[in-house]
C-alpha cells in the first residue's frame, strides 16, 4: 500500500471513529437526565472510541483544568487505599470514571457540536420539567416526603440538573445571537418545576447562577432578581412559600442538622487531615462524630461540598478541587470576549457559581447525574474553541 493510500485509509478511519464518538457523547448527554445506566453505557462506547482514535491521531491537548482534576483523582484513589475500610471506599471510586467526560466532550464536541450538546441538555431538561409538573399536579407529588423527581430517581438529583439547565437556558437568552426562542419557551416550565421540588439548595444555586449571568451581561439586570423572587413567592402554592420562609428560620430542623454536620465534619478533618476517613465512609463514622444537638442519627454525607471532600478525602484533595475550580474559571473568563461561543462560556461560569452556592447545603458534586452535566457545561466552551486559537 502506498503512503497516500495509507493516509487516506487512516483519515477515513478517523472520520468514522469521530462520528461514532460524537453520537455516543450526544447519547450520553441526552440520557443523563433520564437513565444513568444508559448514559454510562454511552460514555463507555465514547471512551473506547477515544482510545482507538488516539492510537491513530495521538492524544489531543486538553483544557488546563485537567491537571488539578487529575491531582484530585489521584488523591481520591490514595484516600480510598488508606481508608478506614478500603472494602467500602475502593468500590466508591468508580464514580471517577465520569471525569472521562472532559476529554470525550473536548474531542468529539468540537466547534458547533458543543452548542448542540447544550441544546440537547436544554431540550431533555424541558421535557423532564414537564414530567415534574405533571407529577405535582396529577400524581400528588407535593410534600417534603414525596416531591417531583421528573425523569430521575430522586428530587435532589432532579433539582440539581434543573438548576444547571436553567443556567444554560438563561445564558443562551443573554449571550447568544440566535435560536433563543426555544430557551425562552422552556424557561417557565423549568422554573416552575424547580420551585415545586421544594429544594432550597437548588433555589440558592439558581439565584447565584442567574445572578452571575446578569452581572456578566449588565450589572443593572441584578435588580430583576428580587422582582422575580417576589413574583414566584406571590403566585406559588403554600408549600413553596412556606419552604422559602423556612430558609430564614433558625429553628428549622434541616437547617440545624446541616450546622451539626459541619461540626461533625470539622472533627473528622481534625482527626484525618491528610487522606480523610475514606470515600463513602462518612456515613459509617458519622455516629462517632455526631454532636448531641444533631437532628438525624446518621447521614450519608455532610451536605456541604468542601466539607465533604475534606472529611472524606483529606485537605490535599480539597486543595486540588479548589485549584480545579479556579483553573476552570481562569480558562472560561477570557472566552466571554474572545470565544466563538460566549454563551457557552457564560453558562460554564454560571454552572460553577450555582454549584458552589448550592454546594454549601448539598453534596451535589458527588451526585453522578449532576456531575456529568456539570462537566459537560464546563468542557463545552473549550471544545467550541478547538480551532479558535485559545489555550
Amino acid at each position: 500500500m502506498t503512503t497516500l493510500a495509507a493516509d487516506a485509509t487512516a483519515r477515513a478511519t478517523l472520520e468514522r471513529l469521530d462520528r461514532v464518538g460524537w453520537w455516543a457523547v450526544m447519547t450520553a448527554v441526552a440520557a443523563l437526565q433520564v437513565s444513568i445506566a444508559a448514559a454510562q453505557i454511552a460514555i463507555t462506547v465514547a471512551g473506547l472510541t477515544w482510545v482507538m482514535r488516539a492510537t491513530i491521531a495521538g492524544v489531543p491537548a486538553l483544557p488546563r483544568f485537567v491537571v488539578p482534576l487529575g491531582v484530585y483523582i489521584a488523591w481520591t484513589l490514595l484516600s480510598a487505599g488508606l481508608s478506614r475500610d478500603p472494602a467500602v471506599s475502593v468500590p466508591d471510586t468508580k464514580q471517577l470514571v465520569l471525569f472521562l467526560l472532559v476529554p470525550l466532550v473536548f474531542e468529539f464536541a468540537r466547534g458547533a457540536r458543543a452548542r448542540t450538546l447544550i441544546s440537547i441538555a436544554l431540550t431533555v431538561g424541558a421535557a423532564s420539567a414537564l414530567v415534574g409538573i405533571v407529577q405535582y399536579g396529577v400524581l400528588n407529588y407535593g410534600g417534603l416526603g414525596r416531591r417531583p423527581q421528573g425523569t430521575l430517581s430522586h428530587w435532589m438529583t432532579y433539582s440539581g440538573t434543573l438548576m444547571l439547565v436553567i443556567c444554560a437556558g438563561v445564558s443562551r437568552l443573554l449571550f447568544d445571537t440566535r435560536d433563543r426562542a426555544w430557551a425562552a419557551v422552556a424557561m417557565p416550565a423549568l422554573v416552575t418545576s424547580l420551585a415545586l421540588t421544594l429544594t432550597r439548595s437548588a433555589w440558592v444555586g439558581v439565584f447565584a447562577g442567574v445572578g452571575t449571568l446578569f452581572l456578566l451581561k449588565d450589572r443593572r439586570l441584578i435588580g430583576l432578581l428580587p422582582i422575580a423572587v417576589a413574583i414566584v413567592v406571590g403566585v406559588a402554592p403554600a408549600s413553596v412559600t412556606d419552604r422559602v420562609y423556612s430558609m430564614f428560620d433558625r429553628n428549622d430542623p434541616t437547617s440545624r442538622d446541616r450546622m451539626a454536620m459541619l461540626e461533625s465534619g470539622r472533627a473528622m478533618v481534625r482527626d484525618y487531615p491528610l487522606t480523610g476517613v475514606g470515600p463513602d465512609m462518612v456515613q459509617h463514622v458519622y455516629p462517632r462524630y455526631r454532636v448531641p444537638w444533631a437532628v438525624q442519627p446518621s447521614n450519608p454525607h455532610l451536605h456541604n461540598v468542601p466539607m465533604q471532600i475534606a472529611a472524606e478525602r483529606g485537605l490535599p484533595a480539597l486543595a486540588a478541587w479548589v485549584w480545579f475550580i479556579g483553573a476552570a474559571i481562569h480558562g472560561l473568563w477570557p472566552r466571554l470576549r474572545r470565544s466563538r461561543a460566549p454563551a457557552l462560556a457564560a453558562g460554564g461560569l454560571a454552572a460553577i457559581a450555582a454549584m458552589l452556592a448550592a454546594g454549601l447545603f448539598e453534596y451535589n458534586f458527588g451526585d453522578s447525574e449532576f456531575l456529568m452535566l456539570f462537566l459537560v457545561m464546563l468542557t463545552a466552551p473549550f471544545a467550541a474553541d478547538r480551532d479558535g486559537g485559545l489555550p
